[in-house]
């Protein structure tokens, strides 16, 4: 009876799930997280994340900016992370607070020379070529933001320094009408600013920058003379090796 009940009705033996797919199309699953999945396997691949052979023009110096300056960020991270756990003045009473305060302040250097030499590198050779517009834009709003961190970090060194520059400061901010939202004289909130907010959404947007070139590849010199078949699309020739 029971297995007649089973092949009257139609159920599947496979449950729910079963039912999903042959809704769909051929082996496709329901849901947002097998939509998300997808995508993901089909614009990156291991093989592109992981390559084991890159393109020559990839050695340029261009690149090797961008590199540098992610290494940059991350001596940024782990100096900071330090500094936070230690207190907001620890650096000012501590001789091993000012030698983190040091690599502190000079990886921020780091790390905004190499970016601008990786972002001007990148204009100057077109790197929004072939479908790589959204990458460019991305490393644009990483430079803005790294900005705004930087400015807040100023604000925190409680010194004279962060003081005359959040006096000076304020007027500006309040002529974009952004002081009811951004207070530069609140110290807490621009602590907060500054150890969390920010530093989390630059780290998450060099990230997305990151596999967005895995993704689509290194952009070509320009004047390069290979030339894509017809058929070929900009976003499937990116990462060809």
């Amino acid at each position: 009876m029971t297995e007649a009940g089973d092949e009257s009705t139609g159920a599947s033996p496979a449950g729910p799930a079963g039912g999903d797919r042959a809704e769909g199309a051929p082996g496709a699953e329901a849901g947002w997280t097998a939509a998300v999945r997808d995508q993901l396997t089909r614009r990156l691949t291991i093989e592109e994340l992981l390559p084991t052979r890159q393109p020559a023009y990839v050695g340029s110096w261009v690149y090797v900016f961008g590199v540098v300056t992610i290494a940059a960020l991350v001596w940024v991270v782990v100096s900071g992370v330090v500094l936070a756990l230690m207190g907001s003045a620890w650096w000012h009473t501590s001789s091993l607070g000012h030698f983190f305060n040091s690599i502190h302040f000079w990886s921020v250097q780091m790390f905004f020379i190499f970016m601008v030499l990786h972002l001007w590198g990148q204009y100057w050779g077109a790197g929004w070529r072939d479908g790589r517009a959204k990458t460019w834009m991305v490393g644009v709003v990483i430079f803005l933001v790294s900005i705004v961190t930087a400015f807040t970090g100023y604000l925190v060194q409680q010194n004279f320094d962060s003081q005359w520059i959040a006096v000076n400061a304020k007027d500006a901010i309040n002529a974009t009408g952004l002081g009811g939202f951004f207070n530069v004289l609140n110290f807490g909130q621009m602590y907060g600013l500054h150890v969390m907010l920010f530093p989390i959404a630059v780290t998450l947007l060099v990230v997305l920058h990151i596999l967005q070139v895995r993704s689509k590849g290194v952009v070509r010199p320009l004047g390069d003379p290979y030339v894509a078949d017809a058929g070929v699309s900009a976003a499937s020739e990116g990462p060809a090796r």
